[in-house]
């Protein structure tokens, strides 16, 4: 039947047809880097790059894009706190963010636009939209009309008569409209360009406007981002998008909900947060992932202060390893290792997955596998085990999830085997020996 995912536009789960056979475009909006990022904004890093590999493994290629917002009120803010350059702010955090990216075992997008680097488009798309009457200049400031967009509230399902000014909307003496928001903002302090409408910067819904119609011009086919970007950010990018072109943004919009501290929605100004970068170390960005990946995408979670969540999947990642250290270093002793997988299993993790990413049933199916393994581990039935562990690392490298075992080296599969046969002929004044040099290079 093939992929099937909730359309965040139309409100139903939907077959997943892209627009040019066999390559899907897609754009997830990036950080705005002025601090570093926090588990919840880590949740969109880690679902839309599993959605990338589910993609792949499913044949298609990816052209995935995502942002870098580099010029914002924020960035401004933090460098003259700093004493710095926006520029020097803009990097540093970027790097931060790119850090934290790889501790939860995401790769980096295939492409990385930065809003700075596209500045003449955007000035060109805002004259464009003051021709088309779609916009309007006040005092050096720019403006959307938003009366003159049919269906606005389409994917937010809101009605313009029923809408408060919300989050980036602000309200304003020039506007025409409170509801109207700002393609290009007058500026004396910070980073500026010259512009037609006068020296300013460009507003936050037309940076990531411009920057997907010049990556992937009308056919991009998957937009993503948080569920809070869904108003006003990308109600705006969409009404931009179909008054200059006519045409829609996205065929496909998906959404991911938010991971609360609490009870609470996570917020940098509040403070209240956990940043990714107090993980210790890889090993915990792949529970944080293993918690978010395996959290129906759509559903918030509600994340303790006291780490429950966290050390409930501590205790099913460690038992996962395990499971794998045990029937990996079997397998290699035994050299029984293949590239062949159980049809039956991944046909059941194709079915799950093109089920709108339905992971509970894939948690359900990984658990499954690993009960077998430690069944077949325990039994010696090493042909049995080597399909389980290759089906479980095909799994989970889709899902990007790493268990961090290796295999031994010649060394360290010379003394397995040889604490194994003296276990065998009952030396055990040998086989303590041997265990003890594995235990060392912890092997067992």
């Amino acid at each position: 039947m093939g992929l099937r995912i909730y359309n965040s536009l139309t409100n139903k789960i939907e077959e997943f047809i892209p627009s040019q056979k066999g390559v899907v475009n897609m754009y997830v909006c990036g950080p705005t880097v002025y601090n570093y990022i926090h588990i919840g904004n880590a949740r969109p890093v880690i679902f839309y790059d599993m959605v990338k590999n589910y993609l792949e493994f499913s044949g298609y290629k990816v052209n995935y894009a995502s942002n870098i917002t580099d010029v914002d009120d924020k960035i401004i803010n933090k460098a003259i706190e700093n004493n710095k350059t926006e520029e020097e702010i803009a990097k540093y955090y970027e790097d931060a963010y790119f850090k934290s990216v790889e501790l939860v075992g995401s790769n980096k997008p295939d492409y990385i636009p930065h809003a700075t680097k596209y500045i003449p488009d955007m000035i060109n798309f805002i004259n464009e939209l003051i021709k088309e009457g779609y916009a309007y200049e006040k005092n050096g400031n720019v403006f959307f009309r938003v009366s003159k967009v049919e269906n606005y509230g389409e994917l937010s399902g809101q009605r313009l008569e029923d809408l408060e000014s919300g989050a980036r909307v602000d309200v304003d003496d020039e506007k025409e409209s409170p509801f109207d928001f700002s393609l290009w903002k007058k500026t004396e302090t910070g980073i500026k360009w010259d512009s037609p409408f006068g020296s300013g910067r460009p507003g936050w819904h037309t940076e990531c406007v411009v920057m997907n119609y010049k990556l992937f011009g009308t056919s991009l086919d998957i937009h993503g981002g948080g569920m809070d970007l869904k108003f006003p950010h990308h109600e705006n990018e969409i009404s931009q998008f179909k008054a200059l072109y006519h045409t829609h943004l996205a065929k496909y919009w998906m959404h991911v909900a938010r991971l609360d501290l609490g009870k609470e929605k996570m917020s940098k100004s509040i403070g209240n947060v956990i940043y990714v970068n107090d993980l210790k170390d890889k090993t915990e960005g792949m529970i944080l992932r293993s918690l978010i990946l395996f959290s129906p995408y759509r559903n918030i979670i509600q994340y303790d202060k006291e780490n429950k969540l966290f050390n409930q999947y501590k205790t099913e990642y460690e038992k996962w390893q395990r499971s794998y250290k045990m029937a990996l270093y079997e397998l290699q002793a035994s050299n029984m290792l293949c590239d062949d997988m159980l049809k039956e299993d991944i046909d059941r993790f194709i079915e799950y997955m093109d089920d709108d990413f339905n992971v509970q049933n894939v948690l359900m199916l990984v658990n499954e596998i690993f009960k077998e393994i430690n069944q077949y581990t325990r039994n010696k039935d090493f042909e049995n085990l080597a399909l389980k562990v290759k089906t479980i690392e095909t799994i989970f490298n889709v899902l990007g999830i790493n268990l961090f075992i290796d295999k031994m080296n010649e060394k360290e599969l010379d003394t397995y085997k040889k604490w194994q046969e003296a276990r065998n002929n009952k030396d055990f004044e040998l086989a303590d020996k041997l265990r003890k040099e594995l235990i060392e290079w912890k092997i067992i």
